[in-house]
């Protein structure tokens, strides 16, 4: 049986064998919010042997009756070399629970369709996240997981949430966690959701502690840990360096990274990706720039519009604009976006910056706006040489809109009436779902009928 050589850190597997088989005798699912960083990976270690001692040292009606859910959330524009590797380490996971039956289960969350970051700002002009205006949150990473976690609610009544957070972190994160916290119980009430319990074993925790047992005790699921260590050494900014020797000269304290969204704007500065970059990963540079760059442009008012999408004003005092991005710099954003995917995958071939689902449903926002001076077929086919990947449209051809050209050549505006008509069918095929044709048709009719005084 493994031991580990730390007090606290064997203080706490008892107190979770405890917890899971004595404490709480119902079936409500642990549900372990795993995002592949340190503090993560040591909660689940911790959890993995806890449950290995369970089948080995006690009896078969207490033995692993109740299912532990490591859930991991992506939201589409996590760091590539963190989704890459917690893709990996996913797999792994998952394989290595069923060979040893345990009932650990692997289940990875992503936004809708239509709440993804590039649906947001490229196709409804959503301005960059900031922290006046911090919608990624809640789009990107807290309704996907409320989604699973309410699922979960639905069958068994209740869940809990393990999570590895620590005071140590930070002064708030302590504030905020103790605030919750019950004297004398282990788990709180979960300040969101009904029925839903927190519970988090490593809180306590500290920093060389966390890095003790990534370095010496070997992953339970059999994944090489050194891994993730070089990861967080190569993002270390220059003022996060990493002092503290844990086993060896090679085996420093490099906590303080913070992964996230490459495209994270929130931060002034992305000091992980930069580091990155720094330390070797060069191929990450465009990522980085383009990043910056969202930044920079946010606010010019030549890249916004008069409205909000509500319709609602948006004009500065001075006269500038403060609405959505214009239909003419989310073209721009997307063309920029495939060059750089298109350059990056040269050399990695299996990285996306942007999917064909998002495409293609940017295309439906905009033939919804009435935007039918970009399309994203022709950007894409600007950029890539070749048409978007779909099985399910036949758009018209050469040949019948040449046709059609022709037959309205006496009054080219019903021409392109036609073919914008013609496109709103053809982008809600490609969603399969004509919700919403009709009033889109009467739209744009209503449209042309107005700016054309008929």
């Amino acid at each position: 049986m493994l031991k580990i050589k730390s007090k606290k850190v064997e203080g706490i597997i008892p107190e979770i064998i405890d917890q899971y088989a004595y404490t709480d005798t119902s079936e409500r699912p642990w549900i372990i919010g795993f995002s592949g960083g340190k503090d993560s990976t040591v909660l689940l270690t911790l959890v993995w042997i806890a449950l290995e001692r369970i089948r080995k040292e006690m009896p078969y009606p207490y033995q692993l009756r109740r299912p532990v859910y490591v859930v991991s959330n992506d939201t589409m524009v996590e760091n590539p070399i963190i989704s890459s590797y917690v893709d990996d380490v996913l797999d792994k996971i998952q394989e290595s629970a069923r060979d040893q039956g345990l009932p650990i289960f692997v289940q990875k969350t992503v936004p809708k369709l239509e709440e993804t970051y590039w649906i947001n700002v490229i196709g409804k002009g959503y301005p960059v996240p900031n922290n006046a205006f911090r919608w990624c949150t809640t789009k990107l990473k807290i309704k996907p997981t409320s989604n699973f976690l309410l699922e979960q609610i639905d069958r068994k009544g209740e869940a809990i949430v393990l999570l590895g957070t620590r005071y140590e972190e930070s002064a708030a994160r302590e504030r905020s966690m103790r605030k919750h916290e019950v004297e004398g119980k282990r788990l709180s009430k979960h300040e969101a959701t009904a029925n839903t319990y927190v519970y988090a074993p490593i809180k306590e925790m500290m920093l060389e502690e966390i890095w003790y047992i990534i370095n010496v005790v070997p992953s339970p699921w059999g994944f090489d840990n050194s891994i993730l260590f070089q990861i967080y050494s190569d993002a270390s900014a220059d003022d996060y360096e990493c002092p503290t020797v844990v086993t060896s000269e090679e085996h420093k304290s490099c906590g303080q990274s913070r992964f996230g969204c490459w495209t994270c704007t929130v931060v002034k500065k992305d000091k992980s990706m930069s580091s990155l970059v720094e330390n070797g990963q060069h191929w990450m540079k465009p990522l980085l720039d383009f990043r910056n760059d969202l930044v920079e442009q946010r606010n010019v008012s030549e890249n916004r519009m008069s409205t909000r999408r509500n319709g609602q004003k948006a004009v500065r005092e001075d006269g500038t604009f403060n609405g959505n991005y214009t239909p003419k710099y989310r073209a721009s954003i997307l063309k920029d976006l495939l060059t750089f995917q298109k350059e990056i995958q040269k050399e990695r071939p299996h990285i996306t910056l942007i999917t064909n689902q998002e495409l293609i449903a940017i295309q439906v926002t905009w033939s919804r706006d009435m935007i039918f001076d970009y399309n994203v077929g022709e950007i894409y086919r600007e950029i890539y040489n070749k048409e978007i990947s779909t099985n399910n449209i036949k758009s018209l051809d050469n040949t019948e809109r040449r046709i059609l050209k022709d037959v309205c050549k006496d009054d080219i505006q019903y021409y392109h009436l036609i073919d914008n008509l013609i496109s709103l069918q053809e982008t809600k095929t490609l969603m399969i779902s004509k919700y919403g044709l009709h009033n889109d048709v009467e739209n744009r009719i209503e449209s042309f009928v107005n700016d054309n005084e008929i």
